[in-house]
């Protein structure tokens, strides 16, 4: 396959906390399909994932991936009752105890042993563990002067604004992808230069707008790593309508992105012109999920949700041999996941 033949690469890597194993695998398929992107966006787990890829050298990026998220070796059993139970004591245990390199509880004292000096409001955990993964695991000269443009999307605690941290205008720093993931009450806002961020993803869970809002000028290809579907069947458990509610909320903003985008993309003479092929992967294989998916870091769900990120990126892969990228206007795939 030619890289080529696609121009402009862009990733866009959506938030979901421990689903974001899924984008891991994704990344596998994708570097080893020789695919490396022009330019990687990312809100909250989407941009510590895009921190770890753009902020290496080609060769540990999936090691500083594997590292970060420690799947198992080999799968776990099939969905049924005795995985459910499984999945649900490993929520438990990481809401109550935390997970090791990317948040801490807190407890009834507080972090009084390590203050955060970032951190802004009350949360339920500490982030520093986070803080002490993207220092190691991040070369910092690479991600803020390497080939591979990095964006982290936030939004502004006071003012609601959408916020955007690229490495054309700012230096970044472990605190920036820390903001870009810092879903209040759960993690700490956190305050850079006299303002104070939260996660991207309480404004656009999957960011999208900085990428479609460009005008190209040539032909881009955007994969975009959504986490929540925006369909899934019909729940029939209270677990799974926790969880379904969860999904909806965030897909539908995607969804409606989306939508504005097609109407500017058919209207709008300032891109008309434009070339741009839109490649959805979805984790939809969410029949093993429990409702608090999000907090479930346990080998087993990050090997499954890896194992079909980097299925799912290989079918699309597969698909686009027989596409040709730069039709006019804006072109959206059909979703591979």
């Amino acid at each position: 396959m030619d890289r080529q033949d696609f121009g402009t690469i862009v990733l866009v890597l959506g938030g979901g906390n421990a689903l974001g194993a899924y984008q891991a695998g994704v990344w596998e398929a994708l570097s080893g399909a020789g695919i490396e992107p022009d330019w990687i966006v990312g809100t909250s787990i989407g941009a510590i994932n895009g921190a770890l890829i753009a902020g290496n050298a080609p060769e540990r990026r999936l090691s500083r991936l594997t590292q970060f998220w420690q799947p198992a070796t080999s799968p776990g059993t099939p969905a049924g009752s005795a995985e459910t139970a499984r999945r649900t004591a490993a929520v438990t245990g990481f809401l109550t105890s935390g997970r090791p390199g990317l948040y801490g509880s807190l407890g009834p004292l507080g972090s009084w042993w390590e203050m955060d000096s970032a951190a802004w409001s009350q949360a339920l955990f500490t982030s520093m563990p986070l803080a002490r993964s993207l220092t190691s695991l991040v070369d910092w000269p690479v991600l803020n002067a390497g080939p591979m443009r990095f964006t982290a999307g936030a939004v502004d605690i006071e003012s609601g604004a959408d916020v955007l941290f690229d490495t054309g205008e700012v230096s970044i720093t472990p605190d920036h992808v820390r903001a870009s993931g810092a879903l209040m009450p759960a993690f700490p806002a956190i305050r850079i230069d006299g303002r104070v961020y939260g996660d991207g993803g309480l404004s656009a869970n999957v960011p999208l707008d900085p990428v479609l809002g460009t005008r190209w000028q040539h032909p881009c290809l955007i994969i975009m790593v959504d986490l929540l579907p925006a369909a899934a069947p019909l729940p029939t458990t209270l677990g799974e309508a926790i969880g379904r509610a969860q999904d909806l909320s965030f897909a539908a903003q995607t969804r409606r992105s989306i939508t504005r985008w097609q109407v500017s993309y058919t209207h709008d003479p300032a891109y008309r012109d434009s070339s741009v092929t839109l490649a959805p992967l979805i984790y939809s294989d969410h029949a093993p999920e429990v409702a608090g998916k999000a907090l479930d870091f346990s080998p087993v769900s990050v090997r499954h949700r890896w194992d079909c990120g980097r299925r799912d990126a290989a079918a699309l892969l597969a698909g686009l041999q027989d596409r040709s990228v730069g039709s006019p206007g804006l072109t959206i795939l059909p979703s591979a996941g």
